[in-house]
């Protein structure tokens, strides 16, 4: 398997993809995401891994569209499961649920009348 590929964030906020050698926007992050190509994002001064940060604020624009996948409660609720000892469960549930609804279909025969 190969490497994921290295987008680097540097402090003036700006993404660079290393495969691409171009300045990227979050929409460019949400394309990776959606054509499942690996990444990873790299603080360029600390060197720390802040993918999980930079899809959080892709995300964040996602719901600022007109037509936003969460509701304010269910953010909340989000919200009030950091902190509790159920916090694993809570992901892992949420983790598989989305697993569920992004599994294929099953294809149907031809219908019978």
């Amino acid at each position: 398997m190969s490497e994921p590929r290295t987008i680097k964030k540097y402090p003036n906020r700006r993404l660079y993809d290393t495969v691409e050698s171009r300045y990227i926007t979050l929409a460019d992050i949400r394309r990776l995401v959606i054509e499942q190509i690996d990444f990873v994002v790299v603080d360029k001064k600390s060197q720390g891994d802040i993918t999980r940060s930079i899809l959080l604020q892709v995300i964040a624009e996602q719901e600022h569209g007109d037509e936003p996948l969460m509701s304010r409660d269910f953010l909340s609720q989000v919200i009030r499961s950091y902190g509790v000892a159920s916090r694993g469960i809570v992901g892992d549930r949420l983790e598989q649920s989305l697993r569920g609804l992004a599994a294929p279909l099953p294809q149907r025969g031809p219908s019978q009348s």
